[in-house]
């Protein structure tokens, strides 16, 4: 039977139970293998989001079996002629041989391409992490070599537990080819994503009403220079938390400061987001008629379903336990959560304690899921690509398209897709 603890006993605990803590046991890769996001062929894992600067190509430093596993994203048509391979063999591992052949492997990209590129990445794996290169000297010898712009980023699985692991690096590593230029007061960034927030957002009207012209964020930039035009911004908006250490870089070294915002699935947390917001920055929101819109929308559909149980997954648009603590708060029974647990999960647990206390909370990552079995109560309901596995017989939303949900409009597209899959399935 699958490991699992109740939310009760989660916030019940004085610390978290080593079975959400990956480096304490065997992994079990359930959510990496289901959306093959192992190193990031679905999704913005390091090598989709180190090309996430126009006119930009990546080099892949690795042996042959890290590296063929790019071929999936590769095939896309906007990553045509953007992945090149340095194949590592064994004495390459033994020796690091490999590292003064890669100047020379960029300067062959940079006159194989017709068009010059703005920037190479240059990608490496864990065997890199074993040996310890500094990728910082081989990137600036490759740069001084190629009279091109070369930064690292570290597809180190290794690291994926501390503190500066592979998608928050790889944020740094694209912000830091910012360059000081003139600010302008009508200029905004959102930083965090490496796809587009939907142009839904009702943020995107709250901004141009208090004088804002241009919100630029990296996913519409349509050519370098466009990118570059980001340090021009009067504050950055941070949407993701892996993106904090970077934009903390951009403050220190630009004098951009920034605010954050999380992503909320209850309107009245979202409603006191943008007042606190709207006061840090001084101007004036007035929500309530969007307040007011996805907080029906949000009543209608779980009056309607009261009592249906649903199991949510980690592989989502969304924090797992805020989301379930606002269908559970709406008398929506969250059977299952499949999810890692850290120190910000506590508040949300400790919520769900006094609503669902036995919810059972699985980390998708252990080796017991092998043994998972459904209980009792049947999921109707199932939030998540990885949730869905577990329960086939259930109606699906995976949730996790790349283009970004946000604020109120958020809620009402996650409502809307709930409410068209139960219809499809006659619930």
């Amino acid at each position: 039977m699958a490991s699992y603890y109740t939310v009760k006993e989660l916030a019940e605990a004085e610390r978290i139970p080593d079975l959400y803590q990956v480096t304490k046991h065997l992994v079990f890769s359930s959510p990496a293998t289901l959306a093959y996001n192992s190193p990031g062929a679905e999704g913005y894992g390091v090598k989709r989001a180190g090309l996430s600067i126009p006119q930009s190509v990546m080099l892949i430093v690795s042996p042959g079996c890290c590296g063929r596993n790019t071929s999936q994203i590769s095939s896309m048509p906007r990553y045509i002629n953007r992945f090149f391979y340095l194949q590592m063999d064994e004495t390459d591992l033994v020796t690091g041989r490999h590292l003064k052949k890669i100047p020379q492997a960029v300067c062959e990209i940079v006159d194989f391409l017709e068009e010059k590129p703005e920037l190479v990445m240059i990608c490496a794996t864990c065997a890199d992490a074993l040996l310890g290169t500094d990728w910082e000297r081989v990137c600036r010898k490759a740069e001084d070599e190629s009279n091109v712009r070369v930064r690292p980023c570290y597809m180190y699985a290794l690291t994926r537990e501390g503190i500066r692991p592979p998608m928050v690096h790889v944020r740094q590593s694209l912000y830091s080819l910012l360059e000081p230029k003139e600010k302008d007061p009508g200029a905004v960034n959102l930083l965090g994503f490496f796809s587009p927030v939907s142009k839904d957002w009702e943020l995107y009207g709250y901004l141009r009403q208090a004088g804002v012209k241009a919100i630029r964020q990296i996913a519409e930039c349509e050519r370098f220079d466009a990118f570059l035009d980001m340090a021009r911004a009067n504050f950055n908006i941070v949407l993701n938390p892996e993106c904090r250490p970077a934009a903390d870089d951009l403050a220190n070294r630009l004098n951009i400061p920034y605010v954050e915002l999380q992503r909320f699935y209850d309107p009245g947390r979202v409603h006191r987001q943008y007042g606190a917001f709207a006061k840090a920055v001084g101007i004036e929101i007035k929500d309530d008629e969007d307040y007011e819109n996805a907080l029906r929308d949000l009543s209608v559909f779980t009056t309607h379903y009261q009592g249906l149980c649903v199991s949510i997954g980690e592989c989502v648009n969304a924090d797992p336990f805020e989301l379930a603590l606002t269908l559970a708060s709406r008398g929506i029974y969250v059977t299952e959560i499949f999810a890692p647990v850290n120190e910000l999960s506590k508040w949300y647990l400790n919520q769900l304690a006094r609503l669902t206390p036995d919810t059972r909370v699985y980390c998708s990552q252990a080796p017991s899921m092998l043994s998972y079995e459904e209980s009792g109560q049947k999921t109707g309901l199932t939030i998540g690509k990885d949730a869905a596995y577990y329960h086939p017989h259930a109606v699906h939303i995976p949730w996790n398209s790349d283009i970004q949900p946000f604020g109120y409009s958020g809620i009402r597209a996650l409502v809307k897709e709930m409410e068209l899959g139960l219809r499809r399935e006659g619930v």
